[in-house]
């Protein structure tokens, strides 16, 4: 199962307090449902434009986006049904709440797809669960939830339509140290046990390194980089060239080499770090022998 972008183009046309720009440049590029991928690039270089294709909300000016091998360009296309198995997340879950409690929301996605109340109401209860939420939520505001909740419930709502890819953008945005792990763990969650073909928009090059199998790096409207985080994040100076970073932990394990620590190059998360700097301690006598007998 994917999704395959062929020479997709897409430009904003010219209007009274915007000039014309093209944001998409010929993108060829497939999406597996077996991959947890991130879509990462500096501001404007086309990634939320890019996800919107995935499921028609944004139409290319030009080019080909098949589905499962069928354009969805196509006349006799079942666009609805493409809605059910890609689903979006916006950045802002307000966007996508609007009933007055959250099982009622989270059942206006099932419903809109002409099933039977009462498999309505079991996705529902079954996707709100799988977000955290018990019967007891059932009948909070969608409203007086905090801005991490609202985002789960609008996972909820897409999961209720058992889509085979969750594109989300910026899903961990705005979120405490916490909140970010609580998202992305569930996210990740999501994927493997589920399945399901997971898009993520990220600003973080923390995130991406702990919970993304593959990095699609975009700038100026074209995928300029393609890999492993791994592959990725050892490119330094490309992504440097491109406005981007590397991991913190990736800095950090930098700095330490510079200063004379012999720990691995190619480190990106913490753990990987925090390992390594461990591993660097014990053998050379230092003091977290000392720590563990304290």
């Amino acid at each position: 199962m994917a999704i395959e972008l062929k020479n997709i183009f897409y430009s904003y046309e010219k209007t009274a307090d915007r000039a014309a720009r093209v944001v998409l440049d010929g993108i060829d590029l497939t999406l597996s449902r077996e991959d947890f991928t991130a879509v990462i690039g500096p501001t404007g270089s086309g990634k939320s434009t890019l996800v919107q294709h995935l499921n028609l909300l944004l139409r290319a000016v030009s080019g080909d986006i098949l589905y499962d091998g069928e354009s969805i360009y196509a006349e006799d296309y079942d666009r609805k049904g493409l809605r059910s198995k890609v689903g979006l997340v916006f950045q802002y879950p307000e966007y996508q709440l609007f009933e007055t409690d959250i099982l009622s929301d989270v059942c206006f996605g099932p419903r809109n797809l002409g099933l039977p109340e009462e498999e309505v109401r079991e996705r529902a209860v079954k996707a709100l669960e799988a977000v955290g939420f018990s019967d007891d939520d059932h009948t909070r505001s969608p409203f007086d939830l905090s801005g991490g909740q609202k985002r789960r419930v609008a996972i909820a709502g897409i999961l209720a339509m058992q889509p085979e890819f969750l594109i989300l953008d910026e899903p961990a945005a705005g979120l405490d140290p916490q909140g970010r792990r609580e998202m992305l763990d569930l996210v990740r969650g999501l994927h493997d046990s589920r399945g399901t073909g997971i898009v993520l928009v990220s600003h973080s090059m923390d995130d991406v390194a702990g919970y993304a199998d593959r990095i699609v790096a975009l700038y100026g409207g074209r995928v300029v980089m393609d890999g492993t985080p791994r592959e990725i994040f050892s490119q330094r100076d490309k992504l440097e060239e491109i406005g981007l970073s590397v991991p913190q932990a990736t800095q950090v394990a930098d700095e330490l080499r510079k200063a004379g620590m012999d720990i691995p190059k190619g480190l990106i998360t913490v753990d990987e770090v925090a390992e390594a700097i461990l591993g660097y301690m014990k053998s050379h006598g230092g003091s977290a022998g000392r720590n563990r007998q304290c």
